[in-house]
């Protein structure tokens, strides 16, 4: 007899609440940068996840409305990524999926590294109006990790439906969390090659 779980659940750390209080809302990029690499750097030291972290601010006000950490292996779901389970709470939070939709301000998503092909789909889909990023692709890869078949002129496609894209921001204390995940034998997934 066919059967499948009748629920989608994940559980965020226990840290990440309490971590979330510490923000306080700023207009800065580097400053929400830094503290959503900080939650990266979190995830690594706890263990509950991979280097990669994400959250998504108002634009205008700089108010924090979800932060994501990296959750694949600790939850054994390949779609857990930073970006997605920001977005996820985002939606969750304001109950909408489209979080650009009418009477909703601006959303920005700030993640620790560039999306990945799968969270550039999420990207488009979600209804964000900024993406601020930090780490690049290739860094990531750097380290072992595969971003997938993203076009090679992702941030013009971003750009042309109407998303302004900043890349870089705060890239060498992105880097160091990807530098320490790699040192502390983080698990590499979905890094198979042909």
């Amino acid at each position: 007899m066919f059967h499948q779980p009748s629920h989608i659940n994940f559980a965020l750390p226990e840290w990440l609440e309490s971590y979330s209080g510490t923000y306080q809302p700023s207009s800065s990029l580097d400053e929400r940068m830094m503290f959503v690499i900080g939650a990266a750097r979190r995830n690594v030291e706890e263990c509950t996840g991979g280097p990669f972290a994400a959250g998504v601010f108002e634009c205008g006000t700089g108010e924090l409305v979800s932060l994501g950490v990296n959750l694949v292996f600790t939850q054994k779901s390949s779609i857990l990524h930073a970006e997605m389970v920001a977005i996820a709470l985002a939606q969750m939070k304001l109950c909408a999926y489209d979080l650009g939709g009418s009477g909703m301000p601006a959303h920005e998503l700030v993640t620790s590294a560039e999306p990945c092909a799968m969270c550039f789909g999420a990207i488009l889909w979600s209804g964000v109006r900024h993406l601020v990023t930090g780490a690049l692709s290739e860094d990531a890869r750097a380290i072992g990790f595969d971003e997938g078949p993203k076009p090679a002129n992702w941030i013009e496609e971003l750009e042309s439906r109407g998303n302004r894209v900043i890349t870089g921001v705060e890239r060498d204390a992105a880097c160091e969390v990807l530098q320490l995940y790699a040192r502390s034998g983080g698990q590499i997934y979905n890094s198979r090659k042909g």
